[in-house]
């Protein structure tokens, strides 16, 4: 009898092991759960901070553009100007 109340108990001590085990891997699964839903917030706020980059992207180029093209109307202005020998 004392030989099966001593594989109970180390039974009972396996099945402990395996019990903390599972708390552990549950804890671990909630804490990787949070971090991939951080990640996932963090990545579409990215996303959205590259769209942002992109439009200001194209307005620089838009604004370079027509500074160029104001240029050259403000320097054939000046150009004729200068024809007019004032």
């Amino acid at each position: 009898m004392t030989s099966e109340l001593e594989r109970i108990k180390i039974l009972e001590g396996k099945i402990s092991q395996v019990v903390e085990y599972i708390n552990r891997i549950n804890s671990e699964n909630k804490r990787l759960k949070q971090q991939v839903k951080e990640l996932k917030d963090e990545r579409k706020g990215l996303a959205d901070e590259a769209k942002r980059a992109g439009k200001l992207d194209e307005n620089l180029k838009t604004f370079e553009k027509e500074r160029e093209a104001i240029k050259s109307k403000v320097e054939s202005i000046i150009g004729q100007i200068d024809q007019l020998e004032l």
